[in-house]
């Protein structure tokens, strides 16, 4: 029997099921590259960025910049991007970088969970459909006679829609389950090296936040006063602004004191 005549004796429920398989397996090959490329780089690359962190956090920045494409890139990138954050915002950026790409790598699921319940539940329709086809034709008086031959000939053509669709099912629940194994393995990772990174951050951030404020506080008292309006001394003030600020010469006459002694 060719896959031919078993389209046709499996019936109209046959073409959904082949639909199935198609998005299926296609699904399958897609997640099945995309974790082989992952598998293969993200333990070269989470050594490379926790070795440049714990000498030069530029460099850490850089090499999760360069790793962009890879999963594990992004998430170690996200709080590099960051100017000198506090460790509490290092943290939340790295588990909102962890949720997203996650989330990104469960993309198929939904494909195979359709075809884990719609494959055996199509697969029972055909039999059920192929069995109301053959139970019509039988009359009481034909029960125990050779015209029940066909009969049984199509109750075991009906069933073969319900074995098309548990192996599909089967075929596709056993790669969700492969895929949700490599999934959990990953949020491992992430937290593993997040965590790393994290720890390596809250030695570097206090002696960071040291220098950065005692560079704000010099820049502050050379060009700020106290109310952070911008202060000149006196002395360097121009001599054109010197001569403005000395008291002008009173003219004669223009004290009254003067005037009324005078008349007196």
């Amino acid at each position: 029997m060719n896959i031919q005549e078993l389209f046709e004796k499996g019936g109209p429920a046959m073409w959904p099921l082949l639909l199935l398989s198609i998005l299926s397996v296609s699904t399958i090959i897609e997640r099945l590259w995309f974790w082989a490329s992952l598998l293969t780089k993200e333990k070269q690359i989470v050594n490379r960025i926790l070795e440049a962190a714990r000498s030069d956090w530029g460099a850490a920045n850089e090499i999760a910049r360069q790793a962009n494409r890879q999963p594990i890139g992004r998430f170690l990138a996200a709080p590099l991007r960051l100017y000198n954050p506090e460790p509490d915002l290092f943290r939340l950026a790295l588990e909102a970088a962890a949720d997203e790409e996650l989330a990104s790598m469960r993309r198929g699921d939904k494909i195979l969970e359709a075809a884990i319940a719609l494959a055996p539940l199509l697969g029972l329709l055909g039999t059920v459909l192929g069995l109301i086809n053959s139970l019509s034709s039988i009359r009481l008086g034909d029960i125990g006679t050779s015209a029940t031959t066909g009969v049984t000939l199509g109750i075991s053509e009906a069933l073969i829609t319900t074995a098309t669709g548990m192996i599909v099912a089967i075929f596709s629940l056993t790669f969700y389950r492969i895929f949700q194994a490599f999934l959990f393995n990953q949020a491992k990772i992430f937290r593993k090296a997040g965590n790393e990174l994290e720890m390596l951050y809250r030695q570097y951030w206090p002696t960071a936040n040291a220098k950065g404020r005692s560079n704000d506080a010099e820049y502050s008292n050379s060009s700020f006063g106290s109310d952070g309006l911008n202060k000149r001394s006196l002395n360097s003030l121009p001599e054109s602004e010197e001569r403005n600020r000395e008291p002008k010469p009173k003219l004669k006459g223009s004290d009254p004191d003067i005037d009324s002694s005078s008349n007196n």
